[in-house]
């Protein structure tokens, strides 16, 4: 058997430890803080339509809105959210009623949307998402793409329980 030896550098610094973070810190596990919820853009609600319905598709479609949605804290996805989604595409302005439409998050909190290339809108090509079923609280995306260009365009939200 072999024996255990200590000495006093290793002793001051496992006791600067306790001092420092406590007796849990030797015996518990790390772990991390949480994920933090996603704040709401600014922006983000500018032509909004309170109860857009859940589509297959807007418009013609052509281009893909994708992304994930889970619970702040866990980071659990969450399954069946309601993800409502507009742009100024090709078909048609941010403010026209059949520019907008919602989906529902899959097993995996996962959503896809297809929907019209989305075009510039005041020098900028971009999209805006809302999740504002209750359950959670309500957050408003306005992602910007790289470029006019691209063929999809992703958000990710992570929501507060209410």
């Amino acid at each position: 058997m072999s024996a255990v030896q200590f000495s006093r550098r290793g002793l001051l610094v496992a006791g600067g430890i306790v001092v420092a973070t406590g007796v849990s810190a030797l015996v518990l596990p790390a772990s991390a803080q949480g994920l933090a919820a996603t704040p709401s853009m600014r922006g983000g609600a500018n032509n909004y339509l309170p109860g857009a319905p859940i589509v297959k598709r807007i418009g013609g479609g052509g281009f893909w809105m994708t992304g994930t949605v889970r619970r702040a804290g866990d980071g659990a996805p969450l399954p069946g959210q309601r993800i409502q989604i507009w742009a100024h595409t090709t078909e048609g302005y941010e403010r026209d009623p059949h520019s907008h439409g919602a989906t529902l998050t899959d097993a995996n909190g996962v959503f896809r949307l297809e929907m019209p290339q989305i075009v510039p809108a005041f020098g900028q090509p971009h999209g805006h998402l809302a999740y504002d079923s209750g359950d959670f609280e309500t957050v408003f995306l306005r992602p910007v793409m790289s470029s006019s260009k691209d063929k999809s365009l992703e958000a990710h939200f992570v929501l507060q329980p209410v």
